[in-house]
């Protein structure tokens, strides 16, 4: 997994100007690359509960979401996209990793993520 998301994963990061036509090559690309990313992120993540829980976060957080995918997200302009990849992103993170929060807490890998949310 670790080779996987260290040699596998690559989102190339464009200017907006040339990603906002959406059926330019450069944005179709970077969108495949995304979504090849979360897919990967689901995948890393259905290892919660065989291995050990913080290689799984950091893994998927630190070094998936926070490395690549949290990139992607923030260049999305604000709209249904933007909303629709958080939505993908949040649906893989076990809710067991929760459990233990206390309101209005989150992860520490996830602030940056939060912080995007709550924006």
């Amino acid at each position: 997994m670790k080779k996987s998301v260290e040699e596998d994963v690559f989102i190339p990061l464009y200017p907006k100007s040339a990603v906002e036509d959406k059926s330019s090559l450069r944005s179709k690309f970077q969108e495949r690359r995304f979504w090849s990313a979360v897919k990967l992120l689901s995948n890393v993540v259905l290892w919660d509960g065989i291995v050990q829980e913080d290689k799984v976060r950091d893994l998927g957080l630190s070094k998936l979401l926070n490395r690549y995918l949290l990139l992607n997200i923030l260049n999305t302009p604000l709209g249904l996209d933007n909303i629709e990849k958080c939505n993908k992103v949040i649906a893989c993170l076990p809710e067991r990793w929760f459990q233990d929060l206390k309101g209005g807490s989150t992860l520490p890998e996830l602030l940056n993520f939060s912080q995007h949310l709550l924006q």
